[in-house]
């Protein structure tokens, strides 16, 4: 697998750090990481990418792994940075996919780039924190926490992010013993592949190289307003979510799916968050049809 890794600034002067894998001549497709993430995380193999003829483009958003921090960002912000290092390799139109934390910044992507994001796909994403669902209901008590904490008590939550980030950065592996305790069954059965524990603890690390201040960033920014409106994503989407996710309920996938103009629903049976590391291959290959045979 040919794979690069590449710095681009921003108009503001910052750095975005970004990495491309895959098919040199493919359809290009930007993955977005969870949170806390980074550009490195779990990605189908070499050969499923050349298979599926797939250009494959990550970056750390800001804060994380090599890219600098976007202080006061919002989940609409992402959509410059993408545009930038899209600029970067050239490319003029592209789609994207965001897994967990990474779901609403594909969507914002989606809604503020129209005439370069030809498709999207959200995998385990959250719903704004202000959707009319029980926002909560079936959720683990750490995400609880995270996305409950009163806007009054901010900054408690920060300093818990902190020391989140910290002990993290010093053994990236706590954080994934510490997920084992909450996740559900099948999750638990993701994670007991090694090869998968290596990925994770691989992103986790990078994520935190730089700091705290990316996973602490994307939390507050995915618990304020977004900065765009679902009914403005006029491409075709595809929403995927395990129906038995503790990290982030199902009732967020069909709440978006009931919102965004074009959007098709999965929520699969026997699965949880950690199973959209599996399903990806799937999404991809829907990613690369032609706009004709999307269905």
């Amino acid at each position: 697998m040919t794979v690069s890794y590449s710095d681009v600034y921003t108009s503001g002067g910052r750095r975005l750090r970004y990495e491309v894998s895959g098919a040199r001549d493919g359809v290009p497709v930007f993955l977005l990481h969870g949170t806390p993430g980074s550009r490195v995380g779990p990605r189908p193999r070499a050969g499923v990418l050349y298979r599926l003829g797939i250009r494959l483009i990550s970056y750390d958003r800001p804060g994380y792994g090599g890219s600098d921090r976007h202080r006061g960002r919002s989940v609409a912000d992402c959509a410059g940075d993408i545009a930038a290092i899209a600029d970067d390799l050239g490319l003029d139109k592209f789609t994207v996919v965001g897994r967990s934390g990474g779901g609403p910044h594909a969507l914002a992507a989606a809604a503020l780039l129209p005439e370069r994001v030809t498709r999207a796909a959200v995998l385990v994403s959250l719903a704004p924190h202000d959707a009319e669902i029980d926002w909560f209901g079936g959720m683990m008590p750490s995400n609880v926490q995270e996305f409950g904490t009163p806007a009054q008590d901010e900054s408690r939550l920060v300093e818990s992010l902190r020391l989140q980030a910290d002990r993290t950065r010093r053994s990236p592996v706590s954080l994934l013993d510490s997920l084992r305790q909450e996740i559900a069954g099948p999750d638990r059965q993701v994670v007991r592949d090694l090869m998968m524990q290596q990925l994770l603890v691989e992103t986790y690390a990078e994520a935190m190289r730089g700091g705290p201040y990316g996973w602490i960033d994307d939390v507050l920014a995915n618990r304020r307003d977004w900065g765009f409106r679902l009914k403005s994503i006029t491409q075709p989407v595809r929403v995927w979510h395990g129906a038995e996710d503790n990290c982030v309920p199902p009732a967020h996938a069909r709440w978006l799916a009931e919102r965004i103009p074009n959007a098709e629903l999965t929520v699969q049976s026997g699965t949880a968050h950690f199973g959209a590391m599996e399903i990806l291959p799937e999404i991809l290959s829907w990613l690369a049809q032609p706009a004709a045979v999307l269905v």
